[in-house]
């Protein structure tokens, strides 16, 4: 991106663009472990939209405010989601960390207008082919198998022994995946790379092994239909193309899965760790549905979503944004917006939170209410079974996972009455 009197310096970002020197890194402990400290600050200095730089120093904004997001959200005509229009390609290294969120793929997620509207139609038709009550069971039976392998134990780990495979195998099932199978596990771990890069990860390698084994699956279903999502996705009378049912069957698989797990697992977190629950946690429907419902304004799983792009030179939160400038929605900055919430509690008595999105791109009905039976079936299910579950480690010793784009703890151990199976 360039002014029209000529190009920049080489490395000199250009003036207007949010890569001066005012920028802030999104990245760094802080970030990671104290998200709503940095918003805050963030606020103080640049107001509801702050520029920020990416991983390699490259140039974004950071829309912190709950009606800058909801106004960039309802406005596809402005910001966009084909990533295409990024002023900031020239810079991109195919080993980039972030490839797999911004790299444009012929999938939902990077559509727009009438074919947008098209292909999330036909993953709200598929997924309004899944009876919630079966869900529900099959979450029961999942969470049961899952829990006889550690309650005899009197402790156990619950990210890695319970809320993450319990998200898989809700996933796998809903679109037709064995259960079980080595490379469904692979599956899995593969998408956390991508969604959640760790040290030593390869995130581009990690998401062309999704996209292969899905399409070993939309090629099984196309010859062996079954009543599960992705058959439903092949026989629809859209009649879209394997290549673009795999590309959105991994949009659904990936968000079915870590978000919900982090969801799971930050609802357990708040009902071990805050006395407003512990008279009344162990089958406490309603304090259990209070506590999903709170930590989606909270602790969202995903915290940021990169992104939206500019279609046209246009002004957000006082900011001059340019064609082509890449927006990272700030999700839980605009939950915990203080113009929403003056009195700086944020209540869990409504759902007004952005955690699913907002607009023609938010998550597609009915994937909020699905997500919302294996979360609350997950909880229910674990502190029935072992109604005197608690943490295991003191709660200030609890880390967050270095990602500023997901919600998660590293681990989340616990201890209880040993059960005999």
């Amino acid at each position: 991106m360039t002014e029209a009197t000529g190009p920049a310096a080489p490395g000199t970002p250009p003036p207007g663009c949010p890569a001066h020197s005012e920028a802030v890194p999104l990245s760094g402990l802080e970030y990671q472990q104290t998200p709503f400290e940095l918003y805050r600050d963030l606020r103080g200095r640049y107001g509801s939209v702050a520029p920020v730089l990416l991983d390699g120093d490259v140039p974004a904004w950071l829309v912190l405010g709950y009606s800058e997001v909801s106004y960039v959200t309802a406005h596809d005509e402005l910001f966009a989601r084909d990533s295409r229009r990024w002023n900031q390609w020239d810079r991109i290294p195919a080993d980039w960390p972030l490839l797999p969120f911004v790299g444009y793929q012929p999938s939902v997620l990077f559509t727009e207008g009438a074919e947008h509207r098209q292909r999330a139609g036909v993953i709200t038709e598929a997924l309004e082919g899944v009876d919630q009550f079966e869900l529900g069971r099959e979450c029961v039976h999942i969470a049961d198998q899952l829990i006889a392998a550690f309650s005899g134990r009197g402790a156990a780990e619950l990210m890695s022994a319970y809320t993450h495979p319990l998200a898989m195998r809700a996933a796998v099932y809903m679109v037709g995946m064995p259960p079980g199978a080595a490379d469904t596990e692979g599956l899995v771990e593969d998408l956390r790379m991508s969604l959640d890069t760790a040290e030593g990860d390869d995130p581009v390698a990690a998401y062309g092994r999704v996209g292969e084994r899905v399409h070993r699956l939309v090629k099984e279903r196309r010859e062996r239909p079954a009543a599960d999502v992705t058959s439903r996705m092949l026989e629809h009378p859209a009649g879209l193309t394997d290549e673009e049912v795999v590309q959105d069957l991994i949009s659904v698989i990936a968000a079915a899965q870590q978000p919900t797990a982090n969801w799971i697992c930050n609802t357990l977190r708040l009902l071990l760790t805050d006395e407003r629950f512990a008279l009344n946690v162990s089958g406490g429907r309603l304090s259990v549905g209070q506590a999903l419902n709170e930590v989606l304004w909270l602790d969202t799983p995903t915290q940021n979503f990169i992104g939206r792009w500019a279609v046209r030179d246009t002004q957000l939160g006082g900011r001059q944004i340019r064609a082509g400038d890449c927006l990272v929605l700030g999700l839980a900055a605009a939950n915990s917006d203080p113009q929403l919430w003056p009195g700086a509690h944020v209540g869990s008595e409504n759902s007004a939170h952005l955690s699913f999105s907002n607009g023609e791109h938010r998550c597609p009905y009915p994937a909020p209410l699905l997500a919302d039976v294996i979360a609350r079936t997950a909880v229910e299910t674990l502190l029935e079974r072992l109604p005197d579950l608690v943490l295991g480690v003191d709660p200030a010793a609890l880390t967050w996972r270095p990602s500023v784009w997901m919600r998660g703890l590293t681990a989340l151990p616990v201890q209880f009455t040993p059960v005999a199976q």
